[in-house]
This record gives C-alpha cells, structure tokens and sequence, in this order.
C-alpha cells in the first residue's frame, strides 16, 4: 500500500521521493508473504497431482550416465557416524534418476557448484557477487503497525565499508519483516555483519518502529547479486540451473522469487516438449533461451549495472547513475552498455594489517543480540553424532593462513556463530566448527578468502526451521 525509500545517517534520515524511482521499483499491488509459508502450501498442491517430495533428506551428490550427462541424485543417506563412516544404523542413500534433472538449491548450491565446475558453465561470464542478508520477525505494537507499507533504507550504520541496505515490510498479525543485507565484497576482513544489522535496529526511525515490542524469529541467507552479466550457462548434458542456482535476483528490488517461479516454468515447458519428442539427458537449449530472450532477461537487463556502479563509485554515485541507467533501460536505451564485475566477493577480502578493527556496541537484548540468542530463534537443529557438514580443504589453513592475514573473518562473516578461533592460556590457538549452529546462509563458502570452506548438505533433515519465515 505504501512505499517509503530513506538515506539513514547516524541520527536523521532523508527520505528520497517516489518519483524519480523508476516504475520497476514500485511496490504498489505486491503481496507481503512467508515463503516458507508460500512453499508449504504449493507442496501440498503439488503432492495432490502427483508430485512425490522426500521430507527429512536433501540430495547430496549427483549421478551421471555413461557419456557424462547427469541423469539423477543421490538423497538420504542416513547413518554416517562424525568420522564419515558407515554407523550401526547406516543406510545408503537412494538413487532418485530422471530424463533431466532440475536443480534449485537456491544461492550457491553444492550440487550447482560441481555442474558448474565439471562442465565450465561460467566461461565468458562475470563471477558471482553474492550479499548475506538477516532477517528477524518482530511483533510490534498494533499502533505503529500500518499492513501492507514497504520501506527500504541504505546509508548508515554501513558507510564506506561495506554496500547494502534494509527492508522492513509489515505483513498480518502486527508483525513486520526486518531485514538488512550486506555486499560480501567488503574490503575490511574486521567487519562484522551480523553486529551491523544489529546497530542498524538502534537507528532512532527503527528503534522507535520496533519499541514495546518482541523478536519472534532469525534467519540468515546469502544472496546472489551478480545479475545478468553473472548469469552462467544454465543448462549442461541431462541438467538445468534453475533461480538463484543460476543467480536470477533483481539487485535494487532485493527480490528474485518471481524470477524464480518464471525459471521453473520455463525448465518445465523446455522439458515436456523435449521428453515429447523422444529426447533425454541432453541440454535444453530452449530453456536457456527463454530465460535470457524473455521476461527474467527483460527484468535483469535493465538493472544490469547498478551493482558494479556501486561496488565502483559507493552509494550516492550508484543511486544516480544507477537510476539514470534504469530509466534509460526502461524505454530501451543503453547508456552504458554492460559493465563487468571485478575480482570475486572472496579475492576482495584486505588484508587485516591494512585496516582497523572496528568497535561494535554490546547488544543491549532488547532491540539488538548475540548472535547465539538469535540462532535459537531460527530453530535450527543438526543431529550431533553426524559427520560435520562444513569441511576444511586444508585444516592448517585457518590457524596459519587466516588469522594472521585477515585476522580470520570467519569468526565475523558468519550470522550464527559457527567458526572460532579458541585462544587458551600456554596453548596455540585452535579452529573450531559448531556445526550444530548453522542456518545454511552459504556466506563462509563465498566469503573465506582462502576459499577453503566447502559447504555440503547435512544428513537428514538438519538446518533451520523457519516459522511464518
């Protein structure tokens, strides 16, 4: 119903009027929704056609045919004891196979990775530039509470240091969606995103939004932000990159689900026209055309250099040359042509001797919190006895590499707590994984700048469990 854009500064704030916006920014007429909710609801319309959905398992490796073409999954493989080995109770998992296989595991998916990697999908196409973005869910006073109201803010508490913004939408219930996302090509290794966010909520427009009221939930997922130039090739023999597998967010609106649900449709129809006419584990060329020539093309072709603009110039060069580009992209105009992205979020990372580490406010745990109280309210569960999902190429690498070259960020970059360095009196200092801890945001296998974290699927059904997320 209402749409508000402000510039934050450490008191005040100035809001930037509608219209200059460009239409695509416009809000009016969208529906605020959980889509954890959202996809709740479509699997039970699925499964009452027909569709089959394994809950409790994720897939987590691939299965490939003959002449290298992927021909299924491997999913539930339960059992494993922490040293990887095969338990009293192991079961091997199952091979789910099929004429063409779909793969939507959202932002840096591990199976995607391995396509990928395996057939060279990113040749001739800028890297992936990714955010990480956190969310909480807050029951507010019904008198601040106004249905249906958009606002997104950018400027402080980031400044110079990182790029990124907030949203805060008001759904049903007197409750509100608070999010704040954060470019993961900071330079800064000291910088801390989660404590970011958290001063965010002390700025004095959310402060007094959120006053008298209560966090009811946590949530913390990457975000791919690399658009059309960072789009890979999206199909391989018997395989297709589907939504945010493939990278399909529009940046400056932070929404990719549209693109997402457009990207499955598209797949769909490429694969019943080709299982029609006799075909199976080749590539779907048709797939890939429709996304690129039709309405997601369409809709990330005229943001297309937003992104780079700001990673280049900062904040306010990107929000007028930025706007000037969408409102030229809007009626068909290319003003600058397509930049290209840089070195990727993880080769951007400095040096900790360049920097200084910076000072964050103890969380007063009435509008801000420790990362570990908030992790509670993801209702994340991993089973203990469980080989750790997150694995180390090299486990030398953080003790000997990390810390004394960017202080090791992984203590910082991470939104719940899962990696740290442990520093006892007469002993060396020791890498430590609670695992146990993690929401699945992806951020350390994008951001470590050893690239030395390899994030996998947990057994079973482990991870957060996302309530009205």
């Amino acid at each position: 119903k209402e749409d508000n854009f402000y510039i934050l500064g450490p008191a005040g704030k100035i809001r930037i009027p509608n219209w200059p916006m460009p239409p695509l920014m416009n809000n009016h007429g969208n529906y605020i929704v959980s889509m954890a909710n959202v996809c709740r609801w479509m699997a039970q319309v699925a499964e009452g056609l027909g569709v089959e959905i394994f809950p409790g398992m994720a897939c987590s490796q691939l299965v490939y045919g003959d002449k290298g073409e992927v021909v299924g999954v491997v999913a539930g493989e339960m059992g494993l004891a922490a040293d990887g080995t095969p338990g009293p109770a192991y079961e091997p998992g199952m091979e789910l196979r099929g004429k063409y296989v779909f793969l939507s595991e959202g932002v840096r998916g591990s199976l995607a990775k391995e396509v990928i990697a395996k057939y060279d999908l990113s040749k001739g196409h800028c890297p992936q530039k990714f955010g990480i973005g956190m969310k909480e869910i807050w029951e507010i006073d019904p008198a601040k509470h106004r249905l249906g109201t958009v606002t997104h803010t950018m400027g402080w508490p980031l400044g110079g240091n990182a790029g990124g913004g907030s949203f805060i939408y008001h759904l049903e219930n007197n409750q509100v969606y608070v999010g704040f996302v954060v470019h993961l090509n900071y330079k800064n290794p000291y910088l801390y995103p989660y404590m970011e966010f958290q001063r965010f909520k002390h700025h004095p427009m959310v402060a007094e939004l959120l006053k008298g009221g209560k966090r009811v939930a946590y949530g913390a997922r990457a975000i791919s932000e690399g658009g059309w130039q960072s789009i890979p090739k999206m199909v391989a023999p018997g395989v297709a990159l589907l939504g945010c597998t493939a990278g399909l967010v529009n940046v400056p609106r932070i929404k990719g689900n549209h693109n997402a649900m457009l990207s499955g449709k598209a797949a769909a129809e490429a694969a019943f026209a080709a299982i029609g006419a006799g075909r199976s584990g080749d590539e779907l060329a048709d797939y890939e055309a429709e996304v690129r020539g039709g309405a997601i093309g369409r809709d990330l072709k005229k943001v297309r250099n937003v992104k780079p603009l700001w990673s280049k110039f900062g904040l306010v060069a990107s929000l007028m040359l930025g706007g000037a580009d969408m409102w030229a992209n809007t009626f068909g105009l290319t003003v600058l042509g397509t930049l290209k992205h840089g070195k990727t979020d993880a080769a951007a990372t400095g040096k900790a001797k360049d920097f200084q580490p910076i000072d964050y406010p103890r969380p007063d745990g009435v509008l801000s919190f420790d990362r570990l109280t908030n992790v509670a309210f993801s209702f994340t569960n991993h089973d203990e006895g469980q080989p750790a999902h997150l694995r180390l190429k090299d486990p030398s690498i953080p003790i000997a590499v990390n810390l004394p070259e960017y202080a090791e960020p992984a203590q910082r970059y991470c939104p719940a707590g899962v990696y740290e360095v442990i520093a006892e009196e007469g002993k060396a200092p020791r890498f430590q994984i609670n695992f146990q801890n993690c929401v699945h945001c992806k951020t350390c296998d994008i951001k470590d700048p050893s690239q030395n974290i390899v994030w996998t699927t947990p057994m079973g059904g482990g991870g957060p469990n996302y309530p009205n997320m």
